[in-house]
C-alpha cells in the first residue's frame, strides 16, 4: 500500500475516534526512517496537548489500527502535538489562524517563487491571501504543498 493511501485511510479511520476523545487530528505522516516505518499523528485540543494526552491517544489509536490491520508493513506509531509551527492543512485551519504569520511552500511557482512567509490575511473561495513585504499574494489551496504557523 502506498504512503498516500495509508495516510488517507488513517485520516478516515482515526479522525472520528480522536474527535470523540476531544482531540483534533492535525496531520498524519507515514514515512520510512532508515529501516523503520513510522506513522505519526499530530493532535491538538483547545488549551494544548500534554504527554498524558499523547499516551492516551496512542493507546486508543494503536488498538483501532490493530483491529483494522490495513497497513501491510510493520511500523512504529508516534503521537505528538503539532508544536509552535503547527501545520495548516484544511480550510478551517486557515480561517482560524487569519492574522497570524505563516510560511507556505507551493507545488507550482507563483511569480517565480515557491516559498512565502508573511501574514495570513484571509481565506475565501479556495484561495488564501498572504501579505508579504508589502505585497498580497493569493494562493490556491490546491497549490499549497505545505503551510505552517511561523511563530
Amino acid at each position: 500500500m502506498v504512503e498516500l493511501e495509508v495516510v488517507r485511510r488513517v485520516w478516515e479511520l482515526l479522525e472520528p475516534e480522536l474527535s470523540e476523545l476531544g482531540f483534533e487530528l492535525i496531520e498524519v505522516e507515514f514515512a520510512k526512517r532508515g529501516s523503520t516505518n513510522i506513522l505519526r499523528l499530530f493532535i491538538d485540543r483547545e488549551g494544548g496537548i500534554t504527554i498524558d494526552d499523547c499516551a492516551l491517544a496512542s493507546r486508543q489509536m494503536s488498538a483501532t489500527l490493530d483491529i483494522d490491520d490495513f497497513i501491510e508493513v510493520q511500523y512504529t506509531l508516534e503521537v505528538s502535538s503539532p508544536g509552535i509551527d503547527r501545520p495548516l492543512r484544511r480550510l478551517k485551519d486557515f480561517d482560524r489562524y487569519a492574522g497570524e504569520r505563516i510560511k507556505v511552500k507551493t507545488v507550482t511557482p507563483i511569480e517565480g517563487r515557491k516559498r512565502f512567509s508573511g501574514v495570513l490575511t484571509g481565506c475565501s473561495d479556495g484561495m488564501l491571501a498572504l501579505e508579504s513585504d508589502g505585497t498580497e499574494y493569493r494562493i490556491h489551496l490546491e497549490n499549497v504543498k505545505r503551510a505552517n504557523l511561523d511563530r
